[in-house]
């Protein structure tokens, strides 16, 4: 027995030394790995590439049929070649070049077929757009933050147009006056059941209230229609962590809130801002049935109880307007935290307390009326007029705060002087107002045709068609102000092409002759890329314009309660031809304007191609978050901006390597947003490389708020190195434009487009004049991308949480 026990013992010894050991080596070849990664994070790099406008494919962007997803889904992913999925394990196969690597985020604006749809909410995404046009303020001060809320109002006053623009198809061109018109009725049998017969009797339907809360359908499909499309984008777009979601210490730099940890994530006030909005349609489409009956309950001898229900019914409809106006006014942004609340309660209840309002609107409407019939039109002059004033109201006042705080941070690059976003949100009203004016009057057209059967849409409209004869009148004005001034541009950019090539025997010449045609080419080529700094100026003479010719129409609709051409009639016969040339040929710009915008959209929804370059206008558009309008687009930055944060992030503090953010366009945009929401550590040892580049010549001096001088300059400072290339063949790239030494540093002179004027060793046959595309043909490209890897330092990657040697306790260490 007791030798068994002393066996015993010896094998647990040697059991022990032999556990011992094996551990020793673990621990050994775990320090080894450790070793070997620190060694392959010298030698290991990564080129993270972000397409521009139009997108593209990982295929093209990588130069390989062969690429594989890495991570991410059908909607946006990082994708590598088949070669270099591995590649952090092989560091020596990529000595002195980089991994690249492909973020292809197209299909967040131009994915399937259902974008084309997003054409109708246009206006609202331009709305959205004035809310980040705002001017640099040194402080958050009261008046930013009224700047905030007159924006938020403009919004809300397109929601409230566009459904009263379906109420005044719905409710008052179809069920007022086509069905309560026998003729009408007669000639659409599919309001047989709702028409009155020559007698002005009918079935049950056909009582005025019940035609109208019938009709009232249509109007609240709408409204929740645009309540689905901004729960489901909420749902897949706002719903994006960023990496910034536990605190970040503070690096001492606030020039732009865009690295703020709350900037990316608008969830809370989207879905405030939907729930205001859906109340204020449906609230709408309430007023358009239940006032009509309420008017006629008012009539001298009217049912007096119908007449206090109805005075009861207004009230409540007053009320639940002035809620809304409450929960749009009282909450802005919150950017400085991640704000993680819904405000469930209100969410909820203030859409489903307007929806109870509009079923006892229907309820009330809907009562027995014996001797009540419809004639003429419902009163949409004064509901279209009121929103026309309103809205004009709301972009003087945007216009005189956004002077006041222009005037405090001052900075000529600013577009319009500090006014980009009230000409921005005149641009939107205006184009609100001829949308919903447009499918009016073709709605009218085909109800009746030119029988004269029905009155047809309020006067207003009419009044607001005839402005845009004039207003084109003013464009084309421009344009040939501005062919001129691209004539003038063209002529001095001949003479530089000829410096730029040394041609005419300048030293350095080639010994070529002088190609006129080619001269000819790249100089009108620079000078229509140069046309893009003109566009202050035709928006703001545009907006200006729309906006006195709007006043007018409104003036001319309010006073004569005519349309301009029986308005002008027994005046001058100048006038009255003007009049009624106006009228006609802006109701006929109307009715092609609304096919045109059918077909295009009929167009994207099939076509992949069409939809890619409707997808550019989204590109543009859709990278700011909704702040003023709920049913905007969505943000496909709140998407895009994390993805690449935490693509960033965790492969630099994993692998310790060298990282270039290389964007295109507005790549480039993406990429700067990212980089300021990385943490300050890892923003050290990251590269940029931007190349036709809209970041100063676009958004610098459009959005001064957020990518002014001081943004970019802060972020050239944050980031370990930046360059930018740029060509001035390119409509959209440019300079960055940083004041002092920093802009060398930044900016590479301007890039020769096309490469070699005429035939050389190198290229034989003639280069093409690239403009914004293939900056990657150029070989200055390459040359600054190894600058910059030459420039930063490698860290050292964290250690991976591993489980420590266990001793003959068995307990783990950790």
């Amino acid at each position: 027995m007791a030798r068994e026990n002393l066996q015993n013992r010896e094998d647990l010894e040697n059991h022990a030394d032999l556990q011992k050991h094996k551990d020793l080596q673990n621990h050994t070849s775990h320090e080894n790995h450790q070793a070997h990664e620190a060694r392959a994070a010298d030698e290991t790099a990564l080129e993270l590439l972000v397409h521009g406008v139009g997108g593209t494919t990982p295929q093209e962007m990588l130069d390989d049929p062969r690429t594989v997803r890495v991570s991410g889904d059908e909607t946006a992913a990082v994708f590598r070649r088949v070669d270099d999925v591995d590649a952090e394990s092989r560091p020596e196969d990529y000595r002195g070049k980089p991994v690249p690597e492909a973020y292809v985020w197209c299909n967040l604006t131009s994915g399937n077929g259902s974008r084309a749809l997003w054409l109708v909410l246009l206006p609202f995404m331009i709305v959205n757009l004035a809310h980040w046009m705002r001017p640099n303020a040194l402080r958050k001060s009261g008046a930013v933050r009224f700047y905030g809320l007159l924006v938020r109002l403009a919004g809300l006053t397109l929601t409230v147009l566009f459904v009263a623009a379906a109420c005044e198809v719905a409710l008052d061109l179809t069920a007022w006056q086509c069905a309560g018109t026998a003729a009408c009725g007669e000639q659409r049998t599919w309001l047989g059941f709702l028409a009155v017969d020559a007698h002005g009797d009918g079935g049950w339907w056909s009582q005025p209230g019940r035609r109208l809360a019938l009709a009232a359908l249509v109007p609240t499909a709408l409204t929740a229609l645009l309540w689905y499309l901004s729960h489901r984008t909420w749902s897949a777009y706002e719903s994006h962590l960023p990496p910034s979601h536990q605190p970040e210490p503070d690096d001492g730099d606030t020039s732009t809130a865009l690295g703020k940890p709350g900037f990316w994530y608008g969830r809370r006030l989207v879905a405030r801002l939907r729930a205001a909005h859906s109340a204020a349609g449906l609230l709408t489409v309430a007023a358009a049935v239940g006032t009509a009956a309420a008017r006629h309950d008012r009539a001298p001898g009217g049912p007096v109880l119908l007449d206090i229900l109805g005075r009861i019914l207004v009230g409540a409809l007053l009320v639940g307007a002035v809620v809304v106006i409450g929960v749009v006014a009282h909450r802005g942004r919150s950017e400085n935290t991640l704000d993680v609340g819904l405000d469930r309660v209100l969410v909820r209840v203030l859409p489903y307390g307007a929806l109870a309002l509009l079923a006892l609107s229907m309820l009330y409407a809907g009562w027995s009326r014996p001797g009540w019939s419809s004639s003429g039109r419902l009163p949409g002059d004064v509901t279209f007029g009121g929103i026309a004033l309103v809205q004009g109201s709301l972009v003087v006042a945007l216009a005189v705060v956004a002077k006041v705080i222009y005037g405090r941070a001052p900075d000529r690059r600013t577009a319009l002087r500090g006014l980009g976003g009230p000409a921005t949100a005149m641009l939107a009203c205006a184009l609100g107002g001829v949308m919903t004016g447009g499918v009016a009057q073709r709605v009218a057209d085909w109800l009746d045709g030119t029988s004269g059967l029905i009155k047809g849409p309020p006067v207003l409209l009419s009044w607001q068609a005839s402005v845009i004869p004039p207003l084109l009148v003013v464009i084309a004005a421009l344009c040939a102000a501005l062919a001129v001034r691209t004539a003038r541009v063209k002529k001095r950019e001949t003479a530089q092409v000829r410096i730029d090539y040394h041609l005419d025997g300048r030293p350095g010449a080639s010994g070529e002759p002088s190609d006129e045609a080619r001269t000819d080419r790249i100089a009108g080529t620079r000078a229509r890329a140069a046309l893009t700094d003109r566009a202050p100026l035709m928006i703001g003479v545009i907006s200006s314009v729309t906006l006195l010719l709007g006043a007018l129409a409104v003036a001319g609709a309010w006073s004569t309660g005519d349309v301009p051409g029986a308005a002008a009639e027994g005046t001058y016969s100048v006038v009255e031809g003007a009049a009624d040339t106006a009228q006609a040929l802006g109701s006929w710009l109307i009715g092609v304007g609304f096919i045109l915008f059918v077909t295009w959209g009929r167009r994207a929804y099939k076509d992949p191609s069409a939809r890619r370059t409707i997808g550019i206008l989204w590109d543009v558009g859709t990278f700011w978050p909704r702040a003023a309008h709920p049913f905007a687009p969505p943000c496909y930055a709140e998407r895009a901006v994390p993805d690449l944060t935490w693509r960033m992030d965790t492969w630099t503090r994993t692998t310790g390597g060298r990282l270039v953010l290389s964007g295109h366009s507005q790549g480039s945009v993406l990429a700067a947003a990212a980089a300021w929401q990385l943490h300050p550590s890892v923003r050290k040892r990251v590269g940029l490389l931007t190349y036709g580049s809209p970041l100063e010549r676009l958004y610098g001096r459009w959005f001064p708020a957020h990518f002014g001088p001081a943004a970019l300059t802060s972020l050239h400072r944050q980031v370990d190195c930046w360059r930018n290339l740029h060509r001035r063949t390119d409509p959209i790239g440019g300079p960055i434009r940083l004041s002092g030494d920093c802009g060398p540093q930044v900016d590479h002179p301007a890039l020769l487009d096309p490469l070699a004027y005429g035939r050389t060793e190198q290229h034989p046959l003639p280069a093409p004049i690239l403009g914004h595309s293939d900056y990657q043909a150029d070989p200055v490209f390459a040359e600054e991308r190894g600058r910059l890897l030459a420039r930063l330092k490698p860290g050292l990657p964290q250690p991976r949480p591993e489980r420590e040697p266990q001793g003959s306790s068995g307990r783990s260490s950790g």
